[in-house]
């Protein structure tokens, strides 16, 4: 009985093709955008994961004064760090497997006729480490170079390439304001961040250089940790704040004049605003399902108008209220159902293709696809059940009589 209902179902859907299709239209609409929304959605915060962890998901800043900023636009500001507190944390806490001081500023960087505006890093070969960076060519600092702030340093490859083109840089010099920089080695290519920053748009010199030739203190601005692999960088972070107040002399109840920021907060906090967009985007396009309800309750009602007599002549051989409902339930449920098959054909289609041009990696997710399918097959259900109804109650001598 079942499988003659749906027998019919399909005539009278390929009856008349082109507004079978149209019928469902919002339905295959519907189902592709949430599709492409949550597949794009998906990649985009794989790819920013991705990157972030690049940076490193178990390294911790630790930074002078307050993680906020106050009504005009400042930061808190506090007394900066020194090496001793570099030092300190070097050997009063354990599963590290890095600690990096970093002081930076921006320079206009010299060779020749050449310049570039770039930003110069000061730190220790520690700092290649915890960064993730790779030498291309050349070598590292030397104690001797690191503990009498010698005027080396090494380039990323941005800096190299708009002051030394093509050719090597190792052993030739450039400028930054008042100091000239012996180059002994230049950096592997990272490429874009995330966030837009270029990566390799760096000169790298000896923390004691700048403090001594360029700017005259000891500060240190920030100091990178990174933990060693298995080791909670929440204890570790614990640590490090105990460690600090105890420097600082910061005493029970009083505000911290420093924060240690977590690489795996931003993970999360970039995770769960991409995620919380992808669901309101995907809302969105579910509104289209809904539109698409419309039409097929729309088309049905006309449908029942249309097959009024044929409807009479059921009902007068002997074809139960029920069966006239079935019918046209299951008609409705076939079209919902067929728009969401050629919507996720779609979908799937348009989220690959996006992915590649956007730049994000394809996530297929196998859920999305049957939510939405399910989906589709209740509105049809819900928006078909009205028009089934009305179809299987007219008396069937006044229908037969309908013109």
């Amino acid at each position: 009985m079942l499988w003659e209902t749906f027998l019919l179902a399909q005539r009278a859907i390929r009856r008349n093709v082109l507004r079978s299709f149209l019928t469902i239209l919002g339905i295959v609409i519907g189902v592709a955008a949430m599709i492409l929304m949550v597949t794009l959605g998906s990649g985009a915060t794989a790819k920013v994961t991705s990157e972030i962890s690049k940076l490193g998901s178990n390294m911790l800043h630790v930074r002078p004064g307050q993680d906020t900023r106050e009504p005009g636009g400042a930061r808190t500001s506090a007394d900066a760090f020194d090496i001793s507190d570099v030092t300190s944390i070097q050997n009063s806490i354990a599963g590290l497997a890095g600690v990096a001081p970093v002081a930076q500023t921006s320079r206009q960087a010299i060779q020749g006729s050449a310049n570039w505006s770039t930003t110069m890093t000061s730190s220790t070969n520690t700092y290649l480490i915890v960064q993730g960076y790779r030498l291309a060519e050349g070598r590292n600092f030397t104690d001797t170079e690191l503990k009498a702030g010698k005027a080396v340093c090494m380039l990323g490859q941005t800096v190299r390439s708009e002051l030394f083109g093509s050719a090597s840089p190792i052993g030739k010099s450039i400028r930054l304001k008042s100091i000239a920089l012996q180059v002994i080695g230049t950096l592997a290519e990272k490429g874009l961040s995330n966030f837009g920053s270029d990566q390799d748009d760096l000169v790298i010199i000896p923390l004691r250089t700048l403090q001594r030739r360029l700017a005259g203190n000891t500060d240190v601005d920030t100091i990178l940790i990174s933990a060693a692999e298995g080791v909670s960088t929440d204890t570790t972070k614990a640590d490090i704040e105990r460690l600090m107040h105890e420097r600082r002399g910061i005493q029970a109840g009083q505000e911290d004049d420093f924060h240690v920021r977590d690489m795996k907060e931003i993970i999360d906090t970039v995770t769960g605003t991409t995620t919380d967009l992808t669901t309101l985007l995907s809302a969105v396009a579910a509104v289209n399902l809904l539109v698409g309800g419309i039409g097929i309750m729309n088309i049905m009602m006309v449908s029942v108008t249309e097959r009024t007599r044929g409807i009479g002549t059921r009902l007068a051989i002997g074809a139960l209220e029920r069966d006239v409902m079935l019918q046209f339930l299951v008609e409705a449920v076939v079209l919902a159902a067929c728009g969401g098959m050629i919507g996720i054909a779609a979908g799937l289609g348009a989220s690959v293709a996006g992915a590649y041009l956007i730049g994000v990696p394809f996530v297929f997710k196998p859920g999305i696809v049957l939510t939405a399918f399910l989906f589709s097959g209740f509105v049809g259900v819900a928006f078909g059940y009205y028009p089934a109804r009305k179809a299987a109650q007219p008396n069937p001598i006044e229908a037969l009589r309908y013109d």
